[in-house]
């Protein structure tokens, strides 16, 4: 059996470092917003190359506080992108505003930045980009459309840690980068948690009240803030887990190159980087014009594979309200019935490579006829 992810393989390598950092957290008596969310916050910022970072609950909780940091609210409107994790939308529609969705490009599958002018209007308060699977979106010309119309930036890096557009780390090219660290994300922790970075000292601040009840000192409240805070423990293992980031990173765009070379001319198309970008592979999605059949196929071969994501946001029922009509994003719809995940874990060996892409090759043969 080939999962998509082996977390328990991951653990076992860096366990000693986990169970001390751990310990340290239960020994301490400290679990909540204590000194490991503080470190981890300034080295992961630091990583990142931003300013400042606050750990949060979620990915959605760190877009969500992003948009009520910048005053986005009811009436607002927030142009992004319908191939993405619903939180994408969610965020929006929490702070009060109504997403706008843009097709995508064909080949990147990110936002494509010619689309985004048609959309902008007077209620018109950011452009939220996701650097999808990975792979950063085009970040100077989206930058450049924002300054253009005076809009904010807010990047969806849930998915793209140690990502990098032209040299700098994505999380980092906008007014507010956001972070999930969600167990299946390349920096992944053992339970929910998220961070923003930003470099505006004011957004921060107030970043750093909202998710605590919007309290500037105990029991001193500005804001009307929530509950989103990434805990000690979460923290701990993070600290430990950024440290093998780059290696991690390394070994997916490894196991990506391995695939690309092994796929080459057979029927389905592999996935690109973005001009100027470096993708992480998070997730390593191609495409085939029999998806559901090739997915079935590797099934039986034990492979497990996943669709990211099998219906477009603007077609999910959860925003009927939008009455988005069917064919109003065709790239995106299109990209929805083709495209399948295959492992990439940085763990994955080269010989379990090896036999997807066969079984893949074995699957086309066998339809071939």
């Amino acid at each position: 059996m080939i999962p998509m992810n082996d977390f328990k393989l991951q653990y076992c390598s860096i366990k000693k470092e986990l169970n001390e950092a751990i310990s340290q957290v239960l020994e301490s008596g400290n679990y909540v917003l204590g000194d490991m969310v503080r470190c981890f916050e300034k080295e992961f910022a630091t990583y990142c190359g931003a300013a400042f970072g606050i750990g949060v609950n979620s990915g959605l909780d760190a877009l969500q506080l992003s948009m009520m940091a910048l005053d986005i609210g009811r009436g607002d409107e927030v142009i992004t992108v319908s191939n993405s994790a619903l939180a994408t939308a969610l965020a929006i529609t929490h702070a009060g505003a109504k997403p706008v969705f843009v097709d995508v490009g064909k080949r990147t599958r990110n936002i494509d930045p010619r689309k985004i002018k048609e959309k902008i209007t007077e209620r018109t308060k950011a452009v939220l980009p996701v650097h999808l699977f990975g792979n950063p979106a085009d970040m100077e010309q989206i930058n450049e459309i924002a300054e253009d119309h005076d809009l904010s930036v807010i990047e969806d890096a849930c998915q793209a840690h140690g990502a990098e557009y032209k040299d700098k780390k994505t999380g980092t090219l906008g007014d507010v980068g956001c972070f999930s660290f969600y167990p299946t994300k390349n920096l992944g922790a053992y339970g929910d948690g998220g961070m923003v970075l930003t470099s505006n000292e004011e957004v921060y601040e107030k970043i750093r009240m909202l998710r605590n009840y919007g309290q500037k000192t105990r029991y001193t409240h500005v804001f009307k803030g929530v509950n989103s805070r990434l805990d000690e423990i979460q923290a701990a293992i993070l600290r430990v887990k950024l440290r093998h980031l780059d290696k991690w990173n390394d070994a997916r765009r490894r196991n990506a190159k391995s695939y690309d070379e092994l796929l080459r001319g057979t029927e389905v198309v592999c996935p690109v980087e973005q001009k100027g970008g470096r993708h992480v592979y998070h997730l390593y999605v191609i495409e085939s014009k029999r998806r559901d059949q090739l997915q079935n196929f590797l099934s039986s071969r034990e492979i497990l594979t996943l669709i990211h994501y099998p219906i477009p946001i603007h077609l999910q029922e959860a925003y009927k309200e939008l009455e988005a009509p069917t064919g109003m994003l065709p790239i995106t719809e299109s990209l929805a019935k083709r495209i399948l995940s295959l492992p990439v874990y940085p763990e994955l060996t080269e010989a379990q490579i090896g036999y997807v892409a066969d079984a893949i090759r074995n699957f086309a043969r066998r339809n071939s006829h």
